[in-house]
């Protein structure tokens, strides 16, 4: 039987979801877009936004700056604190990238949530998503978005829509989180 997040990463998720959202009103006209896997709905900018160039030279990327002000915030009435790792997977390491893991490292429980960004060229993305998928991990291609999520019968913790661990491909860049629906809580960094 697998897990389900806990209710603290539940309601953080949720507060987390509603900012963003809230965030966008009184704005300029915006279109919905389908989040891939979620079944949520969440707007799209209303003037286009530059990505980070793989090639360019790093941006100042945090844990921090790539989750919200709201959920740093739960995190630490909790007393979770991250700890970064470089981002890597299907043995591609991206060293302007990285991969945070939020925890109360001072209590072993188990609870955790992973958030990661980095920028990536297409053919270090072609060799990630082979990669992965050489180790059975699925490909989802949902409204023109390309994920690669763990199987959700070998992975321990899914998300409402059954996503564990997930890989969001973009142009020029890649996100992942510990579920598919937390994909959402990441502020990729902006060039």
């Amino acid at each position: 039987m697998r897990a389900q997040r806990p209710r603290f990463a539940a309601a953080a998720t949720a507060a987390c979801l509603a900012v963003l959202l809230t965030g966008c009103a009184g704005t300029a006209a915006t279109t919905p877009t389908e989040v891939v896997g979620t079944g949520a709905v969440t707007t799209a900018p209303a003037a286009p936004v530059a990505e980070p160039s793989p090639s360019g030279s790093p941006l100042d990327v945090t844990c921090d700056s790539i989750i919200g002000d709201d959920l740093r915030a739960e995190f630490a009435a909790q007393k979770w604190t991250s700890k970064k790792t470089p981002f890597a997977a299907g043995g591609v390491t991206l060293d302007d990238g990285l991969l945070c893991t939020w925890a109360n490292y001072a209590v072993p429980s188990g609870n955790l949530m992973m958030f990661g960004w980095a920028p990536i060229t297409s053919d270090q993305a072609a060799k990630m998503q082979s990669g992965l998928e050489s180790k059975g991990w699925l490909r989802k291609d949902i409204a023109g978005v390309l994920y690669i999520t763990e199987d959700p019968n070998q992975t321990p913790t899914v998300d409402a829509d059954g996503f564990g661990m997930t890989y969001q491909f973009g142009d020029g860049w890649v996100t992942v989180a510990d579920v598919k629906q937390n994909l959402l809580l990441i502020q990729r960094p902006q060039s």
